[in-house]
């Protein structure tokens, strides 16, 4: 007997494969992982970026700090991810890498713009060569340079956008909502960080409720990336 031939179409398995109608769907299939991941958010204000991110804690049993939303790339750059979290620490290994070769080589920080650019050309590395598969992750790259602050969000494919503010993963529709409705250019820090706030209450199931412990805010400004803590975060949401 001849064996069983699968019916799946090559394309479908093959991430470097176009199908008839033009589609990637390892690539599109990575989007989906994206989509199902906890909201990330980032708006950019008058004196710098501020990221937010759900972190949907799912036991009490579980230690906050120890889940990865938020990361530190260099001095001036900070990024939120949705999606798979281990293929977000691995863009994040290759990001700090690039910095700090761009330190040595030229002596001084990286621009925002070009390390967003390195990210998403890394990911679109993924969907083009035989073997490898996408990166299940989307990325909101923050930071100050230069130019001031800037705000980029890049996706599986590697297309890459700058944004005044943005959401990716869950529900982020909600969240733009949002944004699209309230956010105004030299917005505040004070207003910002209540809006961030809002459009992760916004992007939730409606069962569920926000609250500070499942929640993360980090800033970019002239100074340098930093994490807020909780007390900060209070002070502004009281």
């Amino acid at each position: 007997m001849y064996p069983m031939q699968s019916k799946t179409p090559a394309y479908d398995k093959v991430p470097t494969m176009f199908s008839p109608d033009g589609r990637l769907y390892q690539v599109e299939y990575a989007s989906k992982i994206v989509e199902q991941g906890t909201t990330g958010v980032g708006i950019v204000y008058k004196e710098g970026v501020l990221l937010a991110a759900d972190k949907s804690i799912a036991s009490k049993l579980v230690y906050p700090d120890s889940i990865e939303k938020i990361f530190k790339i260099d001095k001036n750059i900070g990024v939120v991810s949705a999606g798979l979290v281990g293929d977000a620490r691995r863009l994040v290994g290759i990001a700090r890498r690039q910095a700090q070769d761009n330190r040595m080589i030229y002596s001084e920080e990286i621009q925002i713009e070009v390390m967003a650019k390195e990210i998403a050309e890394t990911k679109q590395a993924f969907t083009q060569y035989g073997g490898l598969r996408p990166f299940g992750v989307a990325f909101i790259v923050a930071g100050t340079d230069e130019k001031g602050p800037s705000l980029f969000q890049t996706e599986p494919s590697g297309a890459l956008a700058q944004y005044k503010s943005v959401a990716i993963g869950r529900n982020k529709e909600k969240a733009m909502g949002v944004f699209e409705k309230e956010y105004k250019e030299g917005i505040t820090f004070e207003k910002a960080i209540v809006l961030a706030y809002k459009a992760l209450q916004k992007s939730l199931p409606d069962k569920e409720k926000i609250n500070l412990n499942r929640v993360e805010f980090a800033i970019v400004n002239d100074k340098g990336f930093r994490v807020l803590d909780e007390q900060e975060i209070k002070k502004y949401l009281k």
